[in-house]
């Protein structure tokens, strides 16, 4: 790791999607470190109530790329790709969907409830809160140790289907599907509007 590298906001500033991943297998001693670096994530009430799965199996990965590509060709019919900047983002979605199950880890985040309230709160923001830090914890973890990874919600349409070939029980809800791997190509930095076009002081 370099020293650019160990500096939060230099990771921060240069965590792109990195969707391109290679094949070759990541040691479980650092799918581990990004599971760790997660569970360090607050949770509502401290409840603690996120769990992981880390899929390697080729069949689980097959299955969870069949939903994906379904979601992933709505996705694209809704896209315009003209614009040069979109074109390069969904050349990569492509790729990724062509290429998911060669992907060597997917890891999903779940989080487990103690009722069945109504499902837009099990998965919206009242839920959220206590998943996504987690989740940002786990893609600025993997850009520090020089792996890729993106997160993407597309495979999660179908959640019931999703739910199935996960084994999730019916309290227990997952909530994103983020590719794990050494990256094809170059990390760089993000492009981001500039903090004029986004801040405002006390209202809009």
């Amino acid at each position: 790791m370099s020293p650019e590298e160990q500096n939060l906001s230099y990771v921060i500033h240069h965590t792109r999607a990195m969707r391109r991943l290679k094949s070759d297998p990541v040691p479980e001693k650092l799918l581990l470190e990004l599971i760790d670096a997660a569970n360090q994530g607050p949770t509502g009430s401290n409840k603690q109530n996120a769990s992981w799965i880390i899929v390697r199996d080729a069949e689980q990965k097959k299955k969870l790329g069949e939903l994906n590509r379904i979601a992933v060709n709505g996705y694209i019919d809704g896209v315009d790709s003209s614009a040069p900047e979109r074109a390069g983002i969904v050349k990569a979605v492509k790729w990724q969907r062509d290429h998911f199950d060669e992907i060597p880890a997917i890891l999903i985040p779940c989080l487990s409830f103690d009722s069945l309230p109504a499902d837009n709160w099990r998965t919206g923001a009242g839920a959220g809160g206590s998943i996504w830090p987690a989740v940002q914890n786990v893609l600025l973890t993997a850009r520090s140790l020089g792996l890729g990874a993106a997160l993407t919600t597309l495979g999660l349409s179908n959640r019931p289907a999703a739910k199935e070939v996960l084994g999730l029980p019916e309290l227990v809800e997952p909530f994103a599907i983020i590719p794990v791997g050494y990256p094809t190509g170059k990390f760089g930095p993000v492009s981001r509007r500039p903090l004029d076009d986004v801040v405002h002081f006390d209202r809009w």
